[in-house]
């Protein structure tokens, strides 16, 4: 009888672990010239999320390419990172990331948009669990550095309730009221006031 609470324990932990996605972003074959020939090795980029606001990318060398995404996959559980999301489909404001020369802009979405954006990103997205979501990248096209930079963006995302306890207000007074919302778009209210 005093087993069974530890079998069960054990269950829950195997549960556990696959409360993680995990995306294989790219697989590089990479050589090493020794004498008598060549020595083949596999470089694995692997991005990991819960889908849920957490996601974190690793990369992974091995001989063999299985040895090498499982390499990845843990190093990107250990560096995970969370990021608040609006309504948990999108980003609460844009954002611009950084890494080298990979340069990445994020821009929130209206419900409906699906996510827009080349590979590496989509992946970050994908996993992170964003549902809408508008990015382009403009710098480097190596996926390791535009995965670095959506991170390095992802990171300055800050939620109201965040904002408003780093300034020591209330959310109500961070937000813009409805009424007070910036009209400068809208062609009748700028004719009245050059009026």
């Amino acid at each position: 009888m005093a087993r069974e609470p530890n079998q069960r324990g054990n269950r829950r932990d195997r549960d556990e672990t696959p409360e993680f996605a995990d995306r294989l972003v790219a697989i590089n074959r990479v050589s090493k010239t020794v004498k008598g020939g060549k020595r083949f090795g596999f470089a694995a980029l692997v991005v990991v999320g819960d889908q849920k606001g957490r996601v974190g990318f690793g990369k992974g060398k091995a001989k063999e390419v299985p040895e090498a995404i499982r390499k990845a996959t843990e190093q990107a559980k250990r560096g995970m990172i969370r990021v608040p999301l609006r309504e948990g489909r999108t980003l609460h404001h844009d954002v611009n990331g950084r890494h080298g020369a990979g340069k990445v802009v994020m821009r929130t979405a209206p419900a409906g948009t699906g996510i827009i954006a080349g590979g590496p990103m989509r992946a970050v997205f994908e996993m992170l669990g964003i549902q809408d979501v508008v990015a382009k990248s403009t710098g480097t096209q190596n996926p390791y550095n535009m995965i670095r930079a959506t991170l390095d963006g992802l990171r300055q995302v800050a939620s109201p309730r965040q904002v408003a306890q780093r300034r020591g207000k209330k959310v109500a007074d961070i937000l813009p009221k409805r009424d007070e919302a910036p009209t400068h778009g809208d062609p009748q209210t700028q004719i009245a006031e050059e009026a």
